[in-house]
């Protein structure tokens, strides 16, 4: 146990969680579950065109700034001085680029779910035996999609000027979100760690997922030079301290992981076997598989768990759902279905005993595991007359439920031992209906955190166990644990059964939406002319093409 401070007062860690929507810095006491002070930012989204999804770089440092400052107040100075070591996690996948000598940001961040990359997946593609999208999963563990960093940092090097230009003359650095920060914490162009975990080093399809380390044949690949990218650290070891620009200056960052990785530790998810979902805007199913990397032949994708200073890694099967929460969010915006998500969701989904047979599948942006189908869009499907906006909210409520039913039936059949219970966390496990539905439609317990703070508690153990820090001990008798609360299948498994049955049918109805915008793959020569054309001339080509294609088509 961690030895107090002269003044009496327990040791604190402060941790800083960059999301895809909201920026926090909170502070928890050593070996304790609960936050004694946080303040939150929400991050303004930016939508160029439909499918993109963009942060500004520089907006994510100033909400991470005046968080800080503003915990900082709260806690008043003597309390301050009890902050020993920061933990940082982060949406991941996120992809930023920017200028080393000045510090600026080259292009907006391209987040996790934009799916701008489709040619650069066809790129890729076009070099690939029989254009197989799971060619590279025994190098790096993931299949070929645009989710992952490496696809948005293709895009960048081809489509901005700027980028180009800073790599000619070896200024370009690039960084998921936890790079991003640890190098301005650190003392930006004056010195800052360009650093990065390996639990985010392996969502961006470049890391060896068993040495560890930058793979050159993906790389080459990718045609990305090596200069850019970070070194990849464990996820507990101390990085650096934080520099006399920010608040909290000389206090040691000590802990970065992905922001599901990280609930997966929050959760005490330790020991091998043992699963926790996040229910946020997306769903993130993680299943520890311990110092074993388990290579999925059923859709879904091998990471790093996490690795703690020299030990081993733990690595862990991932299933990803595009859109959990974020229906909730369309229902509300696009549809004007309910007005307060938090408030209206459950209550107005109560009002109906059922969906009606109405199946929703929310592939807004494609599908993720196990799926990976960027063709696929979303449907409402089994509509009568007498379907209602109340058996759609219900049904989008029941789609999270689903999804996650095809991740651990994939999970079943890759490891070959059903999972006996589920944990979950995030924003949406406060619905108490969705919670008894996901009990229902996976046949097994869904046992609830009551702490929101998961996620960031994963940061926080991970920077107070790190070596030379040591003011978190994991095995500790007296560390308090999460409480929780059980929700029990009441269904019978026919039933489960056959609304699964009809949820495959609706997923089989979403794909092969989106038309190939090509008559054949797209090559790296191809793709290069293209995009040097400016967008004018490029539509009266592609018009002229496609009506040539027409007239061919009918010879």
């Amino acid at each position: 146990m961690p030895v107090a401070p002269e003044n009496g007062h327990q040791q604190l860690v402060g941790v800083i969680d960059a999301s895809t929507r909201t920026v926090k810095f909170s502070v928890f006491v050593c070996q304790h579950i609960k936050e004694i002070a946080e303040h939150a930012i929400d991050l303004e989204p930016i939508t160029p065109q439909e499918g993109w999804s963009e942060q500004d770089p520089l907006k994510i440092l100033e909400a991470v700034k005046l968080c800080m400052n503003r915990v900082v107040e709260k806690l008043g100075p003597k309390r301050v001085k009890d902050i020993v070591t920061l933990g940082i996690t982060n949406q991941r996948e996120t992809t930023i680029v920017w200028d080393k000598t000045t510090g600026k940001p080259l292009y907006n961040a391209i987040v996790w779910n934009d799916i701008r990359t489709d040619s650069t997946v066809d790129v890729i593609l076009a070099k690939i035996p029989e254009n197989n999208k799971n060619h590279f999963k025994s190098i790096c563990g993931l299949p070929i999609s645009p989710y992952f960093s490496a696809f948005k940092l293709k895009w960048l090097i081809h489509h901005v000027a700027a980028v180009k230009k800073a790599i000619k003359e070896n200024k370009c650095l690039f960084g998921t979100v936890d790079t991003w920060l640890l190098w301005n914490l650190t003392g930006g162009p004056k010195g800052g760690k360009h650093l990065t975990d390996v639990t985010n080093a392996s969502r961006t399809f470049l890391m060896n997922i068993e040495t560890l380390y930058w793979d050159s044949q993906l790389l080459g690949t990718f045609k990305i030079p090596r200069s850019l990218l970070p070194e990849i650290r464990s996820s507990s070891e101390v990085y650096g301290k934080v520099s006399d620009e920010w608040p909290l200056s000389n206090v040691t960052i000590s802990g970065i992981l992905g922001n599901q990785q990280s609930a997966l530790l929050g959760q005490s998810c330790f020991r091998e076997g043992m699963a926790k979902n996040t229910y946020r805007s997306g769903c993130f199913l993680l299943y520890n598989t311990g110092t074993n990397r388990v290579q999925s032949s059923h859709g879904l994708v091998t990471t790093v768990a996490y690795k703690f200073g020299d030990e081993p890694a733990t690595y862990a099967l991932e299933g990803s759902v595009a859109v959990a929460g974020a229906a909730m969010k369309w229902l509300r915006d696009n549809m004007g279905f309910l007005k307060n998500i938090n408030e209206e969701t459950e209550s107005l989904a109560k009002e109906v005993f059922s969906t009606g047979d109405v199946y929703f599948v929310p592939a807004f942006k494609g599908l993720y595991a196990p799926y990976w189908r960027k063709d696929a869009r979303g449907i409402i499907c089994g509509l009568t007359a007498f379907s209602t906006k109340q058996h759609i909210i219900r049904a989008a409520l029941e789609a999270v439920c689903f999804q996650t039913r095809d991740i651990l039936e994939a999970m079943n059949k890759d490891c070959g031992i059903p999972l006996s219970k589920l944990h979950v966390d995030g924003i949406m496990t406060t619905n108490n209906l969705l919670m008894q539905l996901q009990a229902d439609i996976t046949g097994i317990p869904v046992i609830r955190a009551h702490s929101q703070d998961i996620t960031a508690l994963g940061a926080a153990m991970a920077a107070g166990m790190a070596k030379g820090i040591d003011v978190w001990d994991i095995n500790a008798e007296e560390r308090e644990l999460v409480p929780s609360d059980t929700f029990l299948p009441t269904s019978t498994e026919d039933e489960r059964d056959t609304r699964y049955t009809k949820w495959k049918m609706a997923v089989q109805r979403s794909l092969g939406w989106v038309s190939p915008k090509k008559s054949a793959i797209m090559t790296e020569e191809r793709y290069h002319l293209l995009a040097s054309i400016p967008g004018s001339v490029y539509v009266i080509i592609s018009f002229g093409l496609l009506v040539l294609s027409e007239v061919l088509s009918k010879q």
